[in-house]
C-alpha cells in the first residue's frame, strides 16, 4: 500500500484560514480595524510572530491593509477568491527557485534598505540581532529559525518600498517551510555554523546601518549563496 504523507497545517496558516473566512462572511467588514496583534495573539493563543506571518500574508493578498503607526485594517476593495487572491509563491516547492529568487531580491532589499533605513528600522534589526545571539548561546533551534525569517522580513521594510516587502512578505511561508531543511545541511556540514551565521548577519546589519548600499547588497548575495552551494553539495538539486 502506497503511503500518504498527512501535512499538519501550521499555526500561521491556521491563524491566515480564519481571519479570511471572518472577510469572507462579513464578520469582518471592508475598512474595519482588526485587533492588536497583543489582542489577536492572545485570542487564538499563539505567540505574536505567527500573528504576524498571517497578516502578512493577508496582506500580500490583498486582504488586509497595514496603515503604520494607524492598525492594521481589512481592505476596502477586496480581491476575487480567482483573480488577485492568489499568492505567487503558492505553488513553489522547488527550495533551488525559491532560494535562486531570493537571492535576487534580498540583494536588493538589503541595497534598498541601507539607503532608506530609519533610526526604528536599525535598532528593530539590532534586536533581532541580539536574539539570534541569544539563541546561539542556549542552542534553540526554533528560536533561532524565527530569528532568521525575522531579520530577512525586517531588510525588506527597512526598504520602505512597499511592492518589495510586499513580495518578501508572501515568502513568508516558504521562508519557514525551506529555512529549517537549509539550517539542518548547513549545521551536518560545519557545528561552528551558528556561529559563523550570526557573523554574516551581523556584517549585513552593520553595513545597513552605515547606510552603505553596495556592501550589504554584496554581502546578502554572498550570504544566500553560501546556502546554494551547501544544497548543491548534499544533492538536494
Amino acid at each position: 500500500m502506497q503511503s500518504i504523507k498527512v501535512e499538519t497545517e501550521k499555526g500561521h496558516e491556521i491563524v491566515q484560514r480564519v481571519i479570511l473566512s471572518q472577510i469572507e462572511d462579513g464578520s469582518l467588514q471592508p475598512g474595519q480595524k482588526l485587533p492588536s496583534v497583543v489582542d489577536l495573539s492572545t485570542s487564538f493563543g499563539v505567540g505574536r510572530s505567527t500573528i504576524r506571518e498571517a497578516t502578512s500574508a493577508l496582506k500580500a493578498m490583498g486582504w488586509i491593509e497595514v496603515k503604520h503607526g494607524g492598525g492594521t485594517f481589512v481592505s476596502k476593495v477586496l480581491p476575487t477568491l480567482q483573480g488577485s487572491s492568489r499568492d505567487p509563491f503558492d505553488e513553489a516547492d522547488d527550495i533551488k527557485e525559491i532560494l535562486e529568487v531570493r537571492i535576487w531580491l534580498e540583494s536588493g532589499s538589503a541595497s534598498l534598505a541601507a539607503e532608506h533605513r530609519s533610526d526604528e528600522d536599525v535598532a528593530k534589526l539590532q534586536h533581532i540581532i541580539s536574539s539570534m545571539e541569544q539563541a546561539v548561546e542556549l542552542d534553540h533551534t526554533q528560536m533561532s529559525e524565527q530569528a532568521d525569517i525575522d531579520f530577512h522580513l525586517a531588510i525588506a521594510a527597512a526598504s520602505h518600498n512597499e511592492l518589495l516587502n510586499t513580495l518578501m512578505s508572501s515568502l513568508s511561508s516558504k521562508l519557514t517551510a525551506t529555512m529549517g531543511k537549509t539550517r539542518q545541511l548547513w549545521f551536518f556540514e560545519d557545528k561552528s555554523s551558528s556561529t559563523l551565521l550570526l557573523n554574516e548577519h551581523q556584517a549585513i546589519f552593520e553595513a545597513i546601518a552605515a547606510q552603505d548600499a553596495k556592501l550589504a547588497s554584496k554581502l546578502m548575495q554572498a550570504h544566500l549563496q553560501k546556502v546554494e552551494k551547501v544544497l548543491k553539495r548534499n544533492g538536494s538539486w
